[in-house]
């Protein structure tokens, strides 16, 4: 099957799997201090390290739900936010590995140990040492992006959304062939006798 048949498929499963990715991320450790005051390590989790992970990863979900039901222009919008948000927070996860992250663990440190100011923060770090956390979560930014490409490539070829979503009345009439119990039960909701 070729790209455009399969695109609101690839599209829908790339948003909610990088989404979830995100979610379970922001409940682990990224990052593990050892303090200079040989006090117990300080685990700073994904949420503590970067505070928008969790709220964008649940965007990016909804968007990912959304997708499957929504009509062409907003998919268009959808594909757009969904490129945003991976490319953002995939730099501030690049960021992260790439830089001494002391100002990512600062709010966490600060909590443990009742310190504040960067001087001080400072003093008490001895080392930062960086899980496998990270950089799962920046496969599944990639991964979002690459989706959210899917999407503004295809976004115009995918089918409408089922009969079930739509509320017309042109649809009820136009619509010929066996009738189902769901559409039954929209019939009547309507105030629309199925059996005429």
């Amino acid at each position: 099957m070729t790209l455009a048949r399969r695109g609101r498929s690839i599209a829908v499963s790339g948003f909610l799997l990088s989404g979830a990715i995100g979610i379970i991320s922001s409940t682990q450790t990224w990052l593990t201090v050892e303090r200079a005051d040989a006090g117990e390590a300080i685990l700073v989790p994904g949420a503590s390290a970067l505070p928008l992970l969790a709220p964008l990863s649940l965007a990016v979900l909804a968007l990912g739900v959304a997708l499957s039901i929504i009509g062409p222009i907003l998919r268009l919008v959808f594909g757009v936010l969904a490129a945003a948000a991976s490319l953002f927070l995939g730099w501030t996860t690049l960021q992260l590995l790439l830089t001494e992250p002391l100002r990512a663990v600062t709010p966490t440190v600060t909590e443990t140990t009742g310190l504040a100011g960067s001087a001080a923060i400072a003093d008490v770090v001895a080392g930062i040492q960086l899980s496998p956390w990270p950089v799962v979560t920046l496969v599944g930014w990639v991964l979002l992006l690459a989706a959210s490409v899917v999407v503004l490539l295809t976004w115009r070829r995918w089918k409408s959304g089922g009969r079930r979503y739509r509320t017309d009345a042109a649809h009820v009439e136009a619509s010929a062939g066996p009738v189902d119990a769901i559409d039954s039960w929209d019939d009547l909701s309507r105030g629309t006798d199925p059996t005429r």
